[in-house]
């Protein structure tokens, strides 16, 4: 390993190797201590240190050897030479060979899914902002692993955790990130009670989302050019109509399954530790129409959605072309206005408020939207005595939705029954 006499002002000269390479830098004045530098310019102190393994090729195949592997300090110039060798002086193997044993992110990620949620929250009950063994699979198998999967987990720093936040934030969105956040503090968190010398570092106040409650919904206007712009988007375009007539969760709607609906009852299956669901809906017959136009080509009725991040980004294409920055939109009652961006949840609100619109009482609307009731009202909740309510309910959610879509013109007065 060559040596080289390392100062602050041969470091800062230092320039990157061809693209793809990176040279690492052995201080000839402080033993273990490595510069790494990559082709794109960043510099890095490093510690040397040696991991008992067995090799695997040559002529020692077989037997016990140290390969020497390396662990951050920190970066230049944020940490200078003298700090560099003041942690490398500090330096423990031992402390890094029990860090290194926990392995990767994706090990400990994986340990982290078999002991917490699938056994540790069972065990204890605990729910918290964490949605489901599948959604956190998901999350982290696209959004964190591509990043992180490799890397040793004790050298995931806070600067590592606000950059990926911000990636997420640029390519899914606030909403998004503060999940992940929630998935990762978790994680780190449940890690720490494992391990003496650990600290997480996520800190409060690292979310990227706003607090306030979302109470976004769409407009007559806003409904009149959505359904315009579905009309073009095939399958996506029929759940997103489906989403606002039934009020349904997206996760359900694009689950829908033909054996689910017979003769017009969709009968919504429940998940595990799931609490509750709208279980049976009776369709209004517009929404009949649309699961009838699906081609029968999957058992899913729609089985060729495909990714709804991009589908959305297409819609929002088309309705950007229909005027959709322009459409008005009244302030709410505390004065605000909503926003131009719109999610697919908002269409389960939308549908709210035209039940409440169409004088749905509230206990019937919240079953309708798989809500469960609350107070005295849920210990003798009757579902059987609901139903002909709630399927009034979307009965009267798909007229208000036709009465948008084909307004009465203001010159025409409606008759009234002439009294005998």
């Amino acid at each position: 390993m060559p040596k080289k006499k390392l100062t602050d002002q041969g470091v800062a000269k230092l320039k990157p190797p061809a693209k793809g390479k990176q040279v690492d830098y052995f201080d000839a004045y402080m033993p273990g201590l490595v510069l790494r530098l990559n082709y794109g310019g960043r510099k890095t102190w490093r510690a040397l240190y040696y991991v008992p393994t067995v090799a695997k090729k040559g002529k020692r195949a077989g037997q016990r050897i140290s390969m020497p592997t390396t662990r951050e300090l920190g970066r230049y110039p944020n940490m200078t030479l003298k700090e560099a060798r003041a942690a490398a002086k500090s330096f423990d193997p031992k402390k890094a060979l029990a860090q290194t044993d926990a392995g990767s992110f994706k090990k400990v990620a994986e340990t982290f899914i078999k002991r917490y949620v699938d056994e540790g929250r069972r065990k204890t009950g605990d729910q918290g902002p964490l949605r489901s063994k599948k959604q956190i699979e998901r999350l982290l198998d696209t959004l964190v692993l591509p990043k992180w999967g490799n890397r040793p987990f004790h050298d995931i720093r806070r600067g590592d955790v606000n950059k990926l936040l911000d990636d997420i934030v640029d390519n899914n969105g606030a909403r998004t990130a503060d999940i992940v956040l929630a998935i990762v503090r978790r994680m780190m968190n449940w890690f720490a009670t494992t391990e003496d010398d650990y600290e997480s570092p996520v800190v409060p106040d690292m979310q990227r989302g706003s607090n306030n409650k979302r109470d976004r919904w769409l407009t007559d206007d806003e409904i009149r050019a959505l359904w315009t712009a579905c009309g073009d988007m095939g399958t996506f375009g029929a759940l997103v109509k489906t989403l606002l007539l039934t009020g349904q969760r997206i996760d359900k709607v694009a689950k829908m399954q033909w054996d689910h609906v017979v003769d017009g009852v969709w009968t919504i299956p429940r998940q595990p530790r799931e609490k509750t669901n709208a279980g049976k809906l009776k369709l209004a017959p517009m929404a009949r129409a649309i699961i009838a136009g699906q081609p029968r080509i999957d058992p899913y009725v729609f089985a060729k959605v495909g990714s709804i991040g991009r589908r959305k980004q297409a819609l929002d294409k088309k309705l950007k072309e229909l005027g959709w920055s322009k459409l008005p939109r009244p302030p709410r009652p505390n004065g605000t206005v909503m926003e131009e961006q719109w999610r697919p949840h908002d269409l389960r609100r939308t549908c709210r408020e035209l039940m409440t619109r169409a004088g749905v009482r509230q206990d019937v609307g919240e079953l309708a939207l798989g809500h469960s009731i609350k107070g005295i009202q849920a210990t003798y909740d009757n579902r059987a005595a609901y139903q002909p309510m709630i399927d009034d309910a979307l009965a009267r959610v798909a007229a208000e939705i036709g009465r948008i879509l084909s307004p009465t013109p203001d010159n025409v007065v409606p008759l009234r029954e002439a009294k005998s």
